[in-house]
């Protein structure tokens, strides 16, 4: 038998990165090709744990580093300081992603699959059907699933065409209403009441390097922007001990209205003024409205990472 290969997402593990490991396991094992489990590199959020707990199955365990020569395959991400600890010396045998390549060398050939789509599920949608390997229900719901948390239910600016063909033939074997069954889930992720501050930044959080400049744009989603800014003075003293901690020019949280499709940002550290350029906004009380905005892959990081 093969050495197991670990699957996993990135860190502060959202719906997709939860998904497509569990997903890209099964693939493999229709496949037959490797020893392969899913794995995760954080918490569950409430959103993913809605699904799973639709499915009654249990959240991958949990994975904290990985020994030299460790077999892994990533997906929905593929920046190392997005990974697991160890992940320099690791053996990577795949990456199947729909973000930008950045940080990421590796000293032997191996599978990349990326595609500019708004999800790493649709990727491995488009697998299944390269390969002509019938989707179960399982895989069907935790492949729609994440297609409806990246693209919050096709309305981001992330979404593709072959987003929408995906989760429209997903919904038919699921045997899911998708709009309803995704307002719920997405409704899941937004109660954001039992969390500390510092738990409430780090539940999506990108560590992010630009040139040595190193930062972080957390995002959370909510459907009243004015209930999360409640906790601005916390919020921001979270914000400003990350930042002393891991030595960061920039923290970006982005308080994002799921219902209204708009974001609030709050922005610390000595290249704030970066978002006011990428933005073209002026920060007041450290905060910023940004209204159609709600995809960080597509309208934050860019346009930050052209200015910082």
């Amino acid at each position: 038998m093969e050495e197991k290969i670990y699957i996993f997402g990135h860190k502060n593990p959202d719906t997709d990165s939860i998904c497509s490991s569990l997903v890209s396991e099964i693939l493999d094992k229709k496949n037959g090709w490797k020893d392969t489990e899913a794995r995760r590199l954080g918490n569950v959020n409430k959103e993913t744990q809605y699904v799973l707990d639709y499915l009654g199955i249990e959240a991958p365990a949990l994975l904290e580093k990985v020994e030299e020569g460790q077999g892994v395959a990533l997906v929905d991400h593929n920046e190392f300081n997005q990974s697991v600890e160890g992940i320099e010396k690791a053996k990577i045998w795949s990456v199947t992603d729909h973000h930008r390549i950045a940080n990421f060398e590796t000293s032997e050939p191996l599978y990349y699959t990326a595609k500019p789509y708004g999800c790493t599920c649709t990727i491995l949608f488009e697998e299944f059907k390269r390969l002509g390997h019938e989707i179960g229900k399982k895989e069907a719901i935790l492949m729609a699933s994440a297609i409806i948390s990246d693209t919050l239910l096709l309305k981001s600016p992330t979404t593709t065409e072959y987003d929408k063909k995906a989760l429209e033939e997903l919904e038919k074997i699921a045997g899911i209403n998708v709009n309803e069954y995704g307002l719920e889930m997405l409704k899941a992720g937004t109660n954001l009441d039992d969390f500390s501050a510092n738990e409430l930044i780090n539940l999506d959080a990108k560590n992010l390097d630009k040139d040595g400049t190193k930062f972080v744009i957390a995002q959370v989603n909510t459907v009243s922007i004015d209930d999360v800014l409640k906790r601005q003075a916390e919020l921001e003293e979270a914000m400003r001990k990350e930042i002393e901690e891991k030595g960061l020019k920039l923290f970006v949280l982005a308080i994002t209205d799921i219902l209204n499709s708009n974001s609030k940002i709050i922005a610390l550290g000595e290249k704030a003024e970066t978002v006011e350029k990428a933005f073209d906004v002026k920060l007041e009380n450290n905060t910023a409205f940004l209204p159609g905005v709600v995809s960080r892959k597509k309208q934050i990081l860019p346009n930050i990472d052209k200015n910082i």
